[in-house]
């Protein structure tokens, strides 16, 4: 059955978008491998080809090849695609350094990520992490000046808490916010979301299959690499993976009742919770990718729906999502 990807609009401010997009982060970051640039540029071009229209990268991913990857892919696309991309971060001889979203950085990241994307618009400009030693207000300023000179179109932030959005807010209307949600993290609907709906502001969920955990490809004696990310991440360690099985238990389940995949019922899941919800699974792999975007067939009752919320609120999540100094940088 071929999937028909539907559009969405993040919040009120009529950017518009395939309502699954594609995170890109795992191509280039963060797994302990750089795939081939020819495989995943033919990913992307199939990706654009089923109709994912948002693409999600960072310049901290590599540093920079991400974006590079992204923009060498998509130049035959432009203007047909949405591309996100993120600041935030100090970088010196290629080695990330820390927070840095001082306004003369900002600018300096949207000049060279335009470069490195080969465009020359920014669609969506996200905070990537909050910065504690910059008001959010200057922050929110100095986008605000890249918009009114063309440069970037839309603001984003990433893992922020209720205040700085809002605060965000009142200076450079915030499109999107991108933060990590999923079956099994549901922390951002106690606060963050109902400050979203009131606000008009989209949310794009990362980490939508829980790091790959939902996708039921993962079992208790599973280990990483330790260049790989999740080598650190505490809910995925050897002790926590047998408590937290019990997730992949509950999408399995469904799985089962629907004729789908655990991934695309825990996509799905989050495609129900409010239209203005998009998604950024992420994958180097051809056949996940249908996978992932074969989540949009799937259609629950309202029965269906009460199971899935009842099922994980029920489970007591074991171990942190992050370890150390990147759980630091969450802003709550």
């Amino acid at each position: 059955m071929e999937t028909k990807i539907q559009k969405r609009k993040l919040g009120s401010s009529n950017l518009e978008v395939s309502a699954i997009g594609l995170g890109c982060m795992g191509m280039s970051f963060g797994y302990g491998t750089i795939s081939d640039e020819k495989e995943m540029i033919t990913l992307i071009h199939k990706a654009v080809e089923s109709g994912v229209t948002f693409f999600d990268t960072a310049e901290v991913y590599g540093p920079y090849i991400n974006e590079e990857l992204l923009g060498k892919a998509l130049e035959p696309f432009k203007g047909k695609v949405v591309i996100a991309t993120k600041f935030g971060f100090n970088f010196q001889d290629g080695i990330n350094t820390g927070l840095n979203s001082r306004p003369v950085n900002i600018r300096k990241v949207a000049e060279e990520s335009l470069k490195r994307l080969r465009i020359e618009t920014i669609d969506l400009f996200y905070q990537h992490r909050v910065d504690p030693n910059v008001p959010i207000e200057d922050v929110a300023g100095a986008v605000k000046d890249l918009i009114q000179e063309g440069k970037v179109k839309h603001f984003g932030l990433s893992e922020a808490g209720v205040r700085i959005i809002r605060r965000a807010h009142d200076v450079q209307p915030v499109t999107a916010l991108q933060s990590e949600y999923s079956l099994w993290w549901r922390e951002p609907e106690d606060e963050i979301i109902p400050v979203l709906e009131e606000l008009g502001i989209g949310f794009v969920p990362f980490s939508p299959l829980g790091k790959g955990f939902l996708t039921g490809k993962m079992d208790q004696n599973t280990t990483f690499d330790s260049k790989d990310f999740r080598s650190t991440v505490p809910r995925l360690s050897l002790e926590n993976l047998k408590a937290n099985m019990a997730f992949v238990d509950l999408v399995s389940g469904m799985a089962k009742r629907k004729d789908a995949t655990p991934a695309q019922i825990a996509l799905a899941w989050i495609l129900a919770q409010k239209p203005w919800f998009v998604p950024i699974p992420g994958t180097t792999k051809l056949h996940r990718l249908n996978e992932n975007l074969g989540a949009a067939n799937v259609v629950f009752t309202a029965e269906e729906l009460l199971d899935l919320n009842n099922g994980s609120s029920n489970i007591a999540v074991q171990g942190e999502r992050y370890s150390g100094g990147s759980a630091k940088m969450i802003n709550r």
